[in-house]
């Protein structure tokens, strides 16, 4: 966890001095208490302020973190998604605001199946989210929810490190995919 923060750190720092004058663009974050679930999440989100949207992309590793399946679970994430912000919008902000997004998500990874032996999970979603992102100086904070269609060999626990496959109430499906999360951030 040291090193990721080091490196976050140091991008920031290297970053500094191509701010822009309507306001920082970018930004670096990592996904709120990610570790916790098995994979360490870290993303980068650059503002299109002219066309009030922005583009990020997400990349997670498999296995850095606590796995509470229990299962050793290795493989990675990545993600992309392009936000449209809705609402009033300030150019000395333009990573603010209430947003929705398309997003697709491919998570690929080996964990021990319950029945024993090493079995391959490799998901594919397409996600329609919304959220809420809003920056207090340097630091911002990313919030959001949605749903979508999900493809692929789902995993014995319906958790793709990225997305959860519908489970709830003894309703259960792998072609429905949710998705809710925080991030945390530093702006540029």
């Amino acid at each position: 966890m040291r090193r990721i923060f080091c490196l976050l750190l140091l991008m920031a720092t290297l970053a500094a001095p191509l701010r822009a004058e309507e306001g920082e663009k970018n930004a670096v974050k990592i996904t709120f208490l990610s570790w916790i679930t098995g994979s360490t999440k870290i993303s980068y989100e650059r503002a299109l302020p002219e066309w009030r949207q922005s583009a990020e992309v997400c990349t997670s590793l498999i296995s850095a973190g606590y796995d509470k399946f229990d299962n050793d679970p290795m493989g990675f994430t990545l993600r992309y998604s392009h936000k449209f912000f809705v609402g009033n919008y300030s150019p000395s902000r333009p990573l603010d605001g209430l947003y929705v997004r398309p997003e697709a998500i491919y998570s690929r990874y080996h964990y021990t199946h319950s029945t024993g032996g090493r079995t391959l999970a490799e998901m594919c979603a397409l996600l329609a989210t919304a959220g809420y992102q809003m920056s207090f100086g340097r630091l911002l904070v990313d919030g959001w929810a949605g749903a979508g269609y999900a493809f692929g060999t789902p995993a014995e626990t319906g958790y793709h490190h990225g997305f959860q496959l519908l489970d709830f109430m003894g309703v259960k499906s792998d072609k429905v995919a949710l998705s809710f999360s925080v991030r945390v951030g530093y702006t540029f």
